[in-house]
């Protein structure tokens, strides 16, 4: 009988285990290569006519000419958008199920909230950056007043009588930085998300609303709502005869909403990449300009680390006019 030496022994174990690895790891390395096989998920984490749901929507039907399978989006609203995080890390770390995001879910909670049940820095990944929508002031069309100066000066001549409608937690944030700047005592009455928003200004629920220019620019195009202002530099293509907050005496108030699209951490990084180039790939085509001039909002910067840098910017930020504003964390 022959023996072999304990080296010789040692390499045979080691090759062969090296093998074996080899062989496991080559589905997953050949599943990756050929992503996608199968349709892929957006989940948005509001309800249908959201912004972020409409440009889910045409990103979706984009990708899903690219890669030859279907791209199914699925509003989960409710919970400030924690429904819908929780739908996206539950599900398998594979690629595809994907987060269609905004600015309150991957920035304004960590501001408003004392604890999160998810951290969107860690739990998250970022692909690509989609867009930036304004904000606009909105009142019913039967309001009483026709300028943000005249809202303005009722609301102070009776303070705590007049009521602000809001969507999710970012939207919230930014009505409190509107009263804060203007000096009023105005009593929120929160909603599940900026169309709900519209449609209780519309029914005359609350006195003036904050919504995202995506959901507010058919009616008011439609005068089924009135804008006091857009919360902009100059004024909106789309709207150009409503007057910027500026114009109407309210300094330094932009805040806009933005979305884009994360994977869940653990989501492979080739894939990851993959899925950043072809969105970089759509942003760069004619039809998502055309996109983005009718819903009249801003293209931002594609790519991963442009992502995670403006993400990053945006929580420090939000921290900032939380603590200016005198928002008390939920």
């Amino acid at each position: 009988m022959r023996f072999q030496s304990t080296s010789l022994q040692r390499r045979n174990v080691l090759r062969t285990f090296g093998g074996l690895a080899l062989a496991a790891a080559l589905p997953e390395a050949m599943a990756q290569e050929a992503y996608p096989t199968k349709p892929i998920r957006f989940i948005v984490p509001f309800p249908p006519g959201s912004g972020a749901e409409l440009t889910a929507r045409f990103m979706g039907q984009k990708l899903s000419e690219l890669i030859g399978q279907s791209v199914l989006v699925e509003p989960r609203g409710g919970g400030n958008g924690f429904i819908g995080v929780q739908a996206v890390l539950s599900a398998p770390r594979d690629g595809y199920t994907l987060f269609a995001g905004s600015n309150s879910t991957m920035a304004t909670n960590v501001a408003l909230f004392k604890k999160l049940p998810y951290d969107p820095l860690v739990d998250l990944v970022p692909i690509s950056l989609f867009i930036r929508s304004p904000i606009v002031l909105i009142v019913p069309p039967n309001a009483p007043f026709k300028t943000l100066r005249d809202f303005i000066a009722a609301a102070k001549r009776e303070p705590g009588k007049f009521t602000i409608g809001s969507g999710s937690a970012g939207y919230q944030m930014m009505g409190a930085m509107f009263a804060e700047k203007a000096g009023l005592d105005l009593l929120p009455v929160p909603y599940k998300s900026s169309p709900d928003t519209v449609k209780a200004v519309m029914a005359g629920e609350v006195s003036i609303g904050v919504a995202d220019v995506t959901s507010a620019l058919p009616l008011i195009q439609a005068a089924r709502v009135f804008a006091l202002a857009s919360a902009t530099d100059k004024r909106l293509p789309g709207t150009p005869d409503v007057p910027t907050a500026r114009e109407e005496g309210l300094m330094d108030f932009t805040p806009a909403t933005w979305n884009g699209i994360m994977a869940p951490a653990g989501v492979p990084k080739p894939i990851v990449d993959k899925l950043s180039e072809l969105f970089a790939r759509i942003l760069a085509t004619p039809e998502a300009a055309e996109f983005y001039a009718k819903q009249n909002v801003e293209q931002l910067p594609s790519g991963q680390e442009a992502m995670r840098k403006f993400q990053r910017e945006e929580i420090e930020r939000w921290k900032r006019i939380a603590v200016t504003s005198k928002i008390e964390q939920q």
